[in-house]
């Protein structure tokens, strides 16, 4: 920290800055705390809305511009939906923190009751997830899939404005924001598992600075962090980036995590499940080992039963329509 004041850096995003308002009251909440202060950081994810989220490429599109600024001293402090941070850190950070998940599930939301398997034939869905695509294909494969950009007010704004039938979501975010009353149905997670790590927040900070360090680590819930770092290194092994038909999900229950995901075909019509639980042991450092170690060895099983031609195939698609 270079100075008397912690710097955060944001996007200005409605969520974005949710968050980060979230992050500064803990901080300054702690004795002794410095002052802290936001920076509105715009990023490509931002200013390329031209594109559907799926054509960008994937890593870092939303976290990059972030990342710069942070490595060169212009914030102390990053603050990011943690799905959005690329499963391997960029050099010189650090993930100093991962606040308690909020609920992990998409959510459809409709003009009105119903749900999924109730919409009609050819009913307007938007998202603008690979993911959520290839496993509404797999349940739903009558709808028609549109695409929707924008933050998450304006989203809602579009759905009831009559440009969709239905949209799909995360909880969270919806939550955050006071807009959990448009939820019309929540999908379950075993048929429709979520990205890596939604619902968490992830907190970044430079490595080696101590300074900054002491007022973020305390930010860190136990339980949250050992979850996302399964799903993670799952993904990094996988190397699906975070535009990848894939879902996983790691609960902890007991002194046990279970650990489920999935991989599918964009046109939904394969699909690869697995699903393992482990007993953790040992202090913390032992059991953050234990639960990367179950996302790597459920990747190679994934990987073994043909998921990264599925994954490939996706990215050459991914290749051919990008501009």
């Amino acid at each position: 920290m270079s100075t008397g004041t912690l710097r955060i850096g944001t996007r200005a995003s409605h969520l974005a800055l949710w968050q980060a308002n979230r992050v500064a009251d803990l901080i300054r909440a702690q004795p002794g705390a410095p002052a802290v202060e936001l920076v509105h950081i715009r990023t490509e994810g931002d200013l390329r809305t031209d594109i559907p989220l799926w054509q960008a490429g994937g890593r870092a599109f939303f976290t990059k511009e972030i990342d710069r600024a942070q490595l060169a001293g212009q914030v102390d402090v990053a603050v990011h939906s943690l799905k959005d941070l690329a499963s391997a850190m960029t050099p010189g950070l650090e993930l100093a923190a991962v606040l308690e998940r909020e609920d992990p599930r998409d959510a459809l939301l409709l003009p009105g009751p119903g749900g999924l398997r109730s919409l009609p034939a050819g009913a307007r869905v938007g998202t603008s997830s690979l993911r959520r695509r290839a496993f509404l294909n797999r349940l739903r494969p009558d709808l028609q899939l549109l695409e929707l950009r924008g933050n998450v007010p304006t989203r809602v704004e579009r759905l009831l404005a009559g440009h969709y039938d239905a949209i799909v979501l995360a909880t969270a975010g919806l939550t955050r924001l006071g807009l959990a009353a448009h939820i019309a149905e929540h999908l379950d997670c075993e048929e429709f598992p979520p990205a890596v790590s939604q619902g968490a927040i992830g907190v970044c900070g430079r490595a080696g600075d101590a300074d900054t360090a002491r007022w973020l680590r305390p930010l860190d819930h136990a339980a949250t962090r050992l979850a996302v770092t399964a799903e993670r290194a799952l993904l990094r092994r996988i190397e699906g980036g975070c535009q990848a038909p894939l879902g996983a999900l790691a609960r902890l229950r007991d002194g046990a995590m279970q650990l489920h995901s999935m991989v599918c075909s964009l046109d939904g019509r394969t699909r690869l499940d697995a699903m393992d639980r482990i007993s953790l042991d040992g202090d913390a450092s032992a059991q953050l080992a234990q639960a990367a170690a179950l996302g790597v060895q459920q990747a190679e099983r994934l990987l073994a039963q043909g998921a990264g031609d599925i994954l490939a195939r996706q990215r050459e698609l991914t290749r051919q329509a990008s501009p």
